[in-house]
């Protein structure tokens, strides 16, 4: 086994800009770059493999060549590949909305639902999401200001910076806002239940789905609880900072500030490395690779590398 160097497929949704295009090379013979999957098995948009015995596979037939310990013991507890990892470029705000639990949506949808967690990589000034509610109301409310399109003074309108921190339970209503770049790591899930859409029509003239039953449904209509923005312990360490981003059943996620060199492997899990910034050399038992700010590598179980220069790193695994 190897570390695998992944090709991200491309999304074009009309909400899209181009700075996944101009600041982090990827290609597409699509107008806009809106999202970059760059950790993913999913049936939507797998990722390629590019580099050593296995490139041009997707990650998907890629992981069941290398066989089941590639994952490592802690995906045993997932009848399915857990975790998809996004760059999300957001030129225009998002539709609100919310993602199902798993309950739900293995009932309704066939798949997992989906908890997540953004880290804002970089913002506009006067950037703002929604995250959930700025007081509790009850489900009868929730429909009415929906059927009045009167949602928005209910709606926790958060100012966002760079580095700020979201964690986004299933059942939590939620929009990127204009000008965010986000990195978005999430369960291995695309089911998402438009709420409002503030009218807009997709590519065929028409206005865009919303789905009001399932919102009601799934969305958690209390004021979120969990500590949000500038949060999340650093630990510094002779070759850099460690910040802990996101901990919980689904998946943890530290942003690496490396200035030096650093080994990385986990013998119970995969590990996924998603280079925000900087450049850095990859050394393993097989040989060296080069990576810069747009790569993203899939590192098996047990497999051990050493990371050489200065980067920032989004490191996911269970």
């Amino acid at each position: 086994m190897y570390p695998l160097l992944l090709k991200a497929p491309i999304k074009d949704y009309l909400w899209g800009g181009t700075r996944l295009i101009d600041e982090f090379g990827f290609e597409t013979d699509k107008e806009n770059a809106a999202e970059a999957w760059m950790l993913s098995c999913h049936k939507d948009g797998n990722s390629i493999v590019r580099n050593g015995d296995l490139c041009g596979m997707t990650l998907n037939d890629a992981i069941e060549a290398l066989g089941k310990n590639a994952l490592g013991k802690k995906a045993a507890d997932f009848s399915y590949f857990p975790i998809l990892i996004k760059l999300i470029d957001a030129k225009d705000r998002l539709s609100v909305q919310v993602h199902p639990n798993d309950d739900y949506a293995l009932a309704n949808e066939g798949e997992y639902g989906k908890t997540e967690m953004w880290y804002v990589v970089d913002c506009d000034e006067d950037a703002k999401l929604i995250y959930g509610f700025k007081q509790d109301i009850s489900k009868g409310e929730f429909l009415e200001r929906i059927n009045s399109n009167n949602l928005s003074p209910v709606c926790n309108y958060v100012p966002v910076q760079k580095g700020d921190i979201f964690f986004i339970d299933a059942g939590t209503m939620h929009a990127i806002g204009k000008g965010i770049l986000i990195a978005e790591v999430q369960q291995n899930s695309n089911t998402t239940y438009r709420i409002s859409d503030y009218g807009r029509v997709g590519a065929d003239g028409k206005p865009r789905k919303l789905h009001i039953k399932q919102a009601l449904d799934v969305t958690n209509t209390k004021k979120p609880t969990k500590p949000y923005g500038d949060v999340g312990d650093v630990t510094l360490y002779p070759f850099g900072t460690v910040r802990e981003l996101a901990k919980s059943k689904y998946f943890c996620t530290e942003l690496i500030h490396l200035d030096g060199n650093v080994g990385i492997y986990d013998n119970d899990s995969f590990i996924s490395l998603l280079f925000l910034d900087g450049n850095a050399t990859l050394s393993y038992a097989g040989g060296t690779m080069k990576l810069k700010k747009g790569d993203s590598v899939f590192l098996p179980a047990s497999v051990k590398v050493r990371l050489t220069g200065t980067a920032q790193i989004l490191h996911t695994h269970l």
